[in-house]
């Protein structure tokens, strides 16, 4: 019975880390898309096609259930790209191990997020800078690196390019 408190208190803490509420008011959002549906208008017709649960997180801002992404874990070389558009965020070589159920990164390709504060006032929101999806939440001070900086990144939001495949991903 305290296996199961312990466990159910853990996930509620780490969901509260990095998890984010939909905007109560559709015009604090980033995006053009329409509220009830997300139809994509304009520039956004451009963009990869979204399946429910990826929408739910890249365009509502959302939070995967943490130690559930397919990236968390991941240890190869190469690139990670923007789910939406595919613009390259983050190198493999800038990961670690926070230990948070999230994929964590010390470090963004020059350019390519795009840090806002968040509606809850205390956190700092991550955006790709290209397509303005969301990609989760930054935080500095915790020590974990020599750069101090830990970006707690939704491994749906993401797409890893191998530094082997010939799609381009860095060694």
């Amino acid at each position: 019975m305290n296996y199961k408190l312990i466990t159910a208190v853990l996930v509620a803490v780490s969901l509260q880390a990095c998890s984010q509420q939909k905007p109560h008011n559709i015009n604090q959002t980033t995006t053009k898309m329409d509220s009830a549906k997300h139809v994509p208008t304009g520039k956004e017709s451009k963009y990869r096609k979204l399946t429910p649960e990826e929408e739910r997180v890249i365009v509502d801002k959302g939070t995967e259930a943490p130690f559930t992404g397919a990236y968390e874990n991941n240890t190869r070389k190469g690139t990670y790209v923007c789910k939406r558009c595919g613009a390259p965020l983050y190198r493999s070589s800038d990961k670690f191990n926070a230990n948070c159920g999230w994929p964590a990164f010390d470090d963004e390709i020059p350019g390519a997020v795009k840090r806002i504060p968040d509606p809850d006032g205390m956190r700092t929101e991550i955006e790709c800078a290209n397509c303005g999806a969301h990609l989760g939440h930054v935080f500095t001070g915790e020590g974990f690196t020599s750069k101090n900086t830990r970006h707690c990144v939704n491994s749906i939001s993401l797409i890893f390019i191998p530094a082997d495949s010939t799609t381009g991903g860095t060694k």
